[in-house]
């Protein structure tokens, strides 16, 4: 991985983090242990976003900027697509590691979106297994399933509704806003509910 690519990384690391923690009970050294980064690297990123008023310390200030910001430097990830007759079945049924991202994901927790398509997170390695399992009674091409393979770290915190792994809720908001169009306002709603129960937290 280039030094870019990898601080790239950390950087997304660290904001999945603190969205997911962003009450400040997190300590810069927990914060760097939950991000898989050094102290060092943690504490000059986190300087960084509370010179933009995003933070203070290890409290995120501004949710939403700091959704905005992690949109503007999200990286995208390397996606394969097929077509599956009953890819929530498969799903249900697999002992591999996935998360959901997306319109199934946002229909799972928030009922705006019609599920047309199912976005899955996998990890890289096992690529390959999910292929020759989606391919035993599926289609490769433009369909119904789309693989999505980027750093592990995406299934920080994520959750389970109706036996189906979920990504986290602000990974799925940042999702939900790179994806555009009828997400759009889904992860606006979302995003309303999580900051005014942010609010009531503190």
């Amino acid at each position: 991985m280039s030094t870019m690519k990898q601080r790239g990384t950390l950087r997304e690391r660290i904001i999945r983090v603190l969205l997911n923690e962003p009450t400040g009970k997190l300590t810069m050294y927990r914060i760097a242990k939950e991000a898989q980064c050094s102290f060092s690297w943690a504490h000059e990123f986190l300087q960084k976003l509370q010179t933009k008023r995003l933070v203070e310390k290890t409290t995120v200030k501004d949710y939403n900027g700091l959704i905005k910001y992690w949109l503007e430097i999200k990286t995208k990830p390397e996606k394969t697509e097929y077509m599956h007759k009953n890819p929530l079945h498969l799903l249900r049924t697999t002992k591999l590691q996935y998360a959901l991202t997306t319109y199934q994901a946002e229909n799972l927790v928030q009922h705006l979106l019609f599920p047309s398509r199912t976005d899955i997170y996998i990890k890289r390695e096992d690529k390959n297994q999910w292929h020759q399992l989606i391919t035993q009674e599926g289609l490769i091409g433009r369909g119904n399933l789309r693989l999505l393979i980027t750093d592990n770290h995406v299934f920080y915190h994520s959750i389970e509704r109706r036996e189906l792994k979920i990504v986290s809720l602000p990974q799925l908001i940042v999702d939900l806003l790179e994806e555009g169009g009828v997400c759009t306002e889904a992860a606006q709603k979302l995003l309303e509910k999580v900051a005014m129960n942010i609010v009531r937290i503190t």
